[in-house]
């Protein structure tokens, strides 16, 4: 059962999200003008009305490590940032590339990192925090594409901002999407530092035989 709360909170997120990117477009008109971008906007409310199903939350749990809490908000003024800004650039085309092909690219990149983003979430349950913690009855999960991966949710968490920025065909949105993989290897340093002293060896025998991103890359 999805929470009111929550679903208010996510309903006003993406009226907040989708209205500063139609304003950075130039109004309702322009933006809606393009068909890959009424796609883009049918996805963002798609993956925005699937994610008031997962269970996740922002709870320390038994143990937090609680230095990284910036990460949040730097994620947070980028993502805003980032609904703005590509649209503008598109929309006086400053620094942007491509035509309609680069767009469609972008919506299925979109598409494809939203649920990438997402599916972690739902195979975690109330193990899935916002915060780097550890929840009450923690356990590692290691199937699934946690066995090829261990931080696929971040992975989705790129491709998915690399999408937007191509939606908008726009150079700013792809520096936008790179800042944001930057502040999440931070992100990705204290979790695992964290999960290696909870779980000691068998973490490390984990990290041994995954990769954190892309396989056979990073």
């Amino acid at each position: 059962m999805v929470s009111p709360r929550l679903a208010l909170f996510t309903t006003f997120s993406l009226a907040v999200y989708l209205g500063l990117a139609v304003a950075g477009a130039g109004g309702p008109g322009r933006f809606f003008s393009h068909p890959s971008l009424i796609a883009l906007t049918a996805m963002t409310i798609a993956l925005g009305a699937a994610s008031m199903f997962t269970e996740a939350h922002i709870r320390s749990g038994v143990r937090e490590d609680r230095s990284n809490r910036w990460v949040i908000g730097a994620l947070g003024v980028l993502g805003f940032v980032d609904a703005y800004l590509p649209a503008y650039t598109d929309q006086y085309d400053i620094l942007t590339f491509g035509e309609e092909g680069v767009r469609w690219l972008g919506v299925a990149l979109f598409a494809l990192g939203g649920a990438l983003r997402l599916a972690p979430v739902f195979v975690l349950g109330r193990r899935f925090s916002g915060l780097v913690a550890i929840q009450p009855d923690h356990r590692l999960v290691t199937g699934g594409i946690y066995g090829v991966i261990r931080h696929p949710s971040y992975l989705g968490l790129f491709v998915n901002a690399l999408g937007w920025g191509l939606a908008f065909r726009a150079g700013v949105g792809v520096l936008i999407a790179v800042l944001m993989l930057l502040v999440v290897f931070a992100r990705i340093e204290s979790e695992e530092r964290l999960l290696r002293e909870t779980f000691g060896a068998d973490y490390d025998i984990y990290r041994a035989r995954t990769w954190r991103l892309v396989p056979y890359l990073y």
